[in-house]
């Protein structure tokens, strides 16, 4: 019971320390996006690739409201046969920038998660949408790492264990959704007929 009492202790601190201004700004940008009909990709690995894909599927279909306009969300981890042939032919290094030069405009916005901060293919990615004029946003860990560095707004979770910091990330994208789906709501309800 301790083993436990003492990672949902840890957990409840991380979340207490999070930098709310941080999370706001996150959800600016991706606002800001949504407004200027601009596309979103979300990048990460392992658990991190998990949230991407689950980041893309609660704005893309969690944020839906019938006569709004919905997000241009994609995440770059769910296509496996994609995925494996950058891999194999060039590098796994390099496996998010290259479908990002297939499918990324200037305006857009990236969204890099990584628990230490520091997995070189997002940090490639981010580099390379910077470059071209894309909006970044960083979710990390472990105090930042390169990530932090590179991203032009950043949420650090103050954790240097991953299942917390992954943790966080999941409930950032929850926290995200939820302001998402309350704002297009009260919009709506507020709409004359």
């Amino acid at each position: 019971m301790e083993r436990i009492q003492n990672y949902i202790s840890h957990l409840q601190g991380v979340l207490d320390r999070l930098k709310l201004e941080d999370v706001r700004q996150s959800i600016d940008v991706i606002m800001d996006a949504y407004h200027a009909d601009k596309q979103i990709f979300v990048i990460g690995n392992g658990g991190s690739a998990s949230t991407a894909s689950h980041i893309a599927c609660d704005l893309g279909k969690g944020t839906s409201i019938e006569g709004k306009p919905r997000f241009r969300v994609i995440s770059l981890t769910d296509n496996v046969a994609t995925m494996t042939a950058w891999s194999n032919d060039v590098s796994y290094e390099d496996v998010f920038v290259e479908q990002l030069k297939n499918l990324v405009n200037s305006g857009d916005v990236v969204i890099g998660i990584s628990a230490s901060g520091n997995s070189e293919n997002v940090i490639r990615a981010m580099h390379y949408a910077s470059e071209i004029g894309c909006p970044t946003i960083g979710w990390s860990g472990f105090g930042g790492g390169k990530l932090a560095k590179i991203c032009d707004v950043n949420v650090i979770v103050d954790s240097n264990q991953y299942g917390p910091v992954e943790d966080v990330h999941l409930i950032l994208n929850h926290v995200v959704h939820a302001w998402i789906k309350e704002e297009f709501t009260s919009e709506n309800s507020n709409e004359v007929p």
